[in-house]
């Protein structure tokens, strides 16, 4: 299950967590600013995150140099994170004519004094880019640029990643809304804290890591064109729940990806510490109808003596 949240750009994820929030839907605005050709996308909802000291912890050890800076440059930008942004979105897409190219574009909902923030940006002598009729605003020295969509919807990251977004709110390039197998998958999952959803590429990168050294290249290749999509979401309210379903979209598929995982969690077992075997033996797997379902539970103090273990620590870096 650790390969999952590795497979969510997790450093990405856990910038924010410790704001604030009210739910864990995405707004139609924010919908409509994200490609068609999402490969994976992730919601955090953070007043969830905020009251879990294992969310906090998580947050603590995997946000890296340059999106602390970016924290910081928003910071400075005038938005104020502990009461401005209610849920921040992730989406890792593929550019149009360009399958091997991804990029990742950050959507962060909330209640915005965008008329303070302009005036901060112009005592800086922030000059923004013109798209249209959009401003995109350099921050500082990290590379990310931003843009409001509309006074409660931002968008951000590298100048393409924002540019591609603006094209779609735009109604220039097909968006999200279109993605028939997302927007299913999506049904299924965005009531949770944190929820993702996978394409099938997407599915199939993290099937891959997920069997590891435990899969050989034969049994992932028997599988590897049955995958469809994924979606998973967690729980941090009651200690740390997390629930994994793969859609292969036909039972023998489905019983063979559960008996490759289940083969990997056996190969873990026979390396892992005390706490790395307790955390694997509460890990299920089953299979039922074409979808193969993973759950995972831990209590806060188990969950957090896990992210001291090498297990950990060697698959989140």
């Amino acid at each position: 299950m650790f390969k999952v949240i590795a497979r969510v750009s997790i450093s990405a994820m856990f910038l924010g967590m410790g704001l604030s929030a009210t739910a864990a839907q995405l707004s139609g605005d924010a919908r409509a600013a994200i490609p068609h050709e999402v490969q994976q996308l992730v919601v955090i909802d953070y007043r969830a995150m905020q009251n879990s000291n294992s969310a906090m912890e998580l947050r603590d050890r995997l946000m890296p140099p340059d999106l602390k800076q970016f924290d910081d440059a928003l910071r400075k930008s005038g938005l104020n994170d502990n009461h401005d942004v209610d849920q921040l979105a992730f989406a890792l897409f593929r550019v149009s004519g360009a399958p091997d190219d991804l990029e990742t574009i950050g959507i962060a909902q909330g209640q915005f004094d965008v008329p303070g923030i302009m005036a901060n940006f112009r005592r800086q002598k922030v000059v923004p880019k013109v798209i249209r009729s959009n401003r995109t605003y350099p921050l500082g020295k990290t590379g990310f640029v931003l843009s409001f969509v509309d006074p409660s919807t931002m968008v951000f990251g590298n100048p393409e990643a924002v540019k591609a977004a603006l094209d779609v709110r735009d109604g220039l390039t097909a968006g999200m809304l279109t993605n028939g197998v997302i927007m299913d998958a999506m049904h299924s999952v965005d009531s949770q804290s944190l929820w993702s959803v996978l394409d099938k590429k997407g599915t199939e990168v993290m099937m891959k890591q997920l069997l590891g050294e435990a899969g050989s290249v034969a049994d992932y290749e028997s599988v590897r064109k049955r995958l469809q999509s994924s979606w998973y979401g967690m729980d941090f309210q009651h200690g740390v729940k997390f629930d994994l379903t793969i859609s292969t979209g036909d039972t023998f598929a489905a019983a063979t990806v559960s008996s490759l995982l289940s083969a990997a969690i056996i190969y873990k077992k026979m390396s892992g510490n005390d706490t790395e075997k307790a955390a694997l033996s509460n890990t299920d797997i089953s299979s039922n109808s074409g979808q193969l379902t993973i759950h995972f539970a831990a209590s806060d103090s188990d969950f957090n003596n896990l992210l001291n273990s090498q297990l950990f620590q060697s698959v989140v870096h």
